[in-house]
């Protein structure tokens, strides 16, 4: 008869799992406490944690200096668009590779994955310059299509894990039935594959919205996200700590909340095909 985790052991558990998600959200709820200090309790020594004058004026003060709802509008159209421009491309390359494989179709896949080792400054003079040859520098169209090439890797990849656990069977019923190769993939594959596809576009959207390196370097104002208000506040002047964390709190709120109210969604679709 197997033996159950004993309760000393299932508290130790517990707590170690505690003691490490709180150690990932700690440096989240620190921006969060020092955004309402004033600058001087922001740098002082020691720290001050609960006990200090608690304020809104960074909130106020960054409003006026920085229009935060044209930047909050960049970072929702760059990360949608993004997103929406790479499933259009990832789903018909990943259904190819998981019903259609080659002898070389493992070679792509890690081929499109080593991409992703490369550092991005050595791509930085070419693109910098492809950008400005064809009028795309600070515009939104030109990041979003940076955006979606960088993750397009990664949303092949998932993609094609989860529609590798969809029986090839019931595709070739549907051709049978005769439906269009279009059909397929939009009124059988995918239904099937939404858990998976969700997280995809989940995780697709946090790391277009997180992305720094080139929305800084490719935009000044018109097209500028959320990363470049923040950057904004950080000046030769020195760095405001407490305008930074309520930049950063603005920020990073609204993806948040999203992750928050979706993680029973994310967590499905990771795990989606992981038990038969």
């Amino acid at each position: 008869m197997a033996r159950g985790i004993s309760p000393t052991r299932k508290i130790g558990m517990t707590v170690l799992a505690w003691a490490v998600g709180f150690l990932i959200f700690f440096p989240i709820l620190w921006t969060v406490l020092t955004s309402f200090k004033t600058e001087l309790d922001a740098i002082a020594i020691p720290p001050k944690f609960l006990v200090f004058d608690w304020t809104t004026e960074n909130y106020a003060a960054i409003q006026e200096q920085r229009n935060y709802f044209s930047f909050l509008m960049n970072s929702i159209y760059l990360s949608l668009g993004s997103t929406a421009l790479g499933l259009l491309i990832a789903i018909p390359a990943a259904w190819a590779m998981a019903f259609s494989p080659t002898k070389r179709t493992k070679d792509v896949l890690l081929w499109m994955l080593s991409t992703k080792m490369m550092p991005a400054v050595g791509a930085l003079v070419p693109i910098t310059i492809l950008f400005r040859n064809f009028g795309l520098l600070d515009s939104r169209i030109g990041l979003i299509v940076i955006l979606c090439l960088i993750n397009l890797p990664i949303i092949v990849w998932m993609l094609y894990t989860y529609f590798k656990e969809i029986p090839g069977e019931i595709l070739e019923a549907a051709r049978m039935d005769g439906a269009s190769l279009v059909k397929e993939i939009t009124q059988v594959l995918t239904p099937m594959a939404l858990p998976g596809i969700a997280s995809t576009i989940l995780l697709n959207v946090i790391l277009a919205w997180n992305e720094a390196f080139w929305t800084l370097l490719l935009t000044t104002t018109n097209a500028a996200p959320l990363s470049a208000f923040i950057a904004s506040f950080s000046s030769p002047q020195g760095n405001f700590y407490a305008k930074l964390s309520a930049a950063s709190t603005l920020a990073i709120a609204p993806i948040l909340i999203i992750g928050w109210f979706s993680q029973k969604q994310l967590v499905r679709g990771l795990t989606f095909g992981a038990v038969k």
